[in-house]
């Protein structure tokens, strides 16, 4: 196990941050959390891309060792952390969370990333985030339909429900009827009832505005 402390740069409503503080409450450990204000632009100060290039949240940093790109990072806390594991031991099953966990991370989110509304514009960012992360469901619902139970994967928590968690926040913001999706929506109401989901939700971190707490 690692026996520094890890440091999160991290922003309140980033989806890929949230993931990954997901993991880390899952797993109990205690870390600390550096904010990067997307709004004012703190991603792309030399500073920060000094640890992330691509000037992206999240990075974390253990030791001197920096680590960036969401899934990345969890997979890392997954073999250094062995406690509370998110992925299962059956390989199919592994192979499952995976797929769930991309289709997510690679397939809907990108679509609607902070980066790519502001090159879409004020006006139609609303629409544009709507219509990907409502195209991007019908297929994730289909996908989950054969392999959820309680969860996204079975009954036990996996990485693939530390990225559903943020992106049916996102789907909400974007106005998407989530009523036409019955077994994403079942699973999200199975996982706010968690202590690592609420401990990592945007309303509880440091610099949530206040109101939006």
């Amino acid at each position: 196990m690692a026996s520094q402390k890890p440091v999160l740069y991290s922003y309140f409503r980033s989806s890929c941050s949230w993931r990954v503080r997901i993991v880390l409450a899952h797993k109990g450990i205690e870390y600390d959390y550096r904010p990067i204000n997307l709004l004012k632009k703190e991603q792309v100060d030399d500073e920060f891309k000094k640890l992330n290039p691509m000037g992206q949240v999240p990075a974390l940093v253990i030791g001197d060792k920096t680590f960036t790109q969401s899934l990345s990072i969890m997979e890392y806390l997954e073999e250094v952390y062995p406690q509370n594991p998110l992925l299962p031991k059956d390989p199919i099953l592994k192979a499952k969370v995976r797929e769930v966990c991309e289709v997510i991370c690679s397939g809907i989110q990108p679509l609607q990333n902070f980066s790519v509304l502001q090159r879409v514009g004020e006006e139609k960012k609303m629409e544009w985030g709507h219509f990907f992360i409502n195209k991007g469901f019908i297929a994730l619902e289909e996908l989950l339909s054969g392999c959820s139970g309680k969860y996204c994967v079975g009954d036990e928590v996996t990485l693939a429900d530390c990225c559903l968690v943020p992106q049916v926040y996102n789907a909400n913001r974007f106005k998407v009827d989530l009523s036409q999706f019955p077994v994403i929506s079942g699973i999200h109401q199975a996982l706010s009832g968690i202590n690592s989901v609420a401990a990592s939700h945007p309303s509880a971190q440091p610099d949530c505005p206040p109101d939006l707490k």
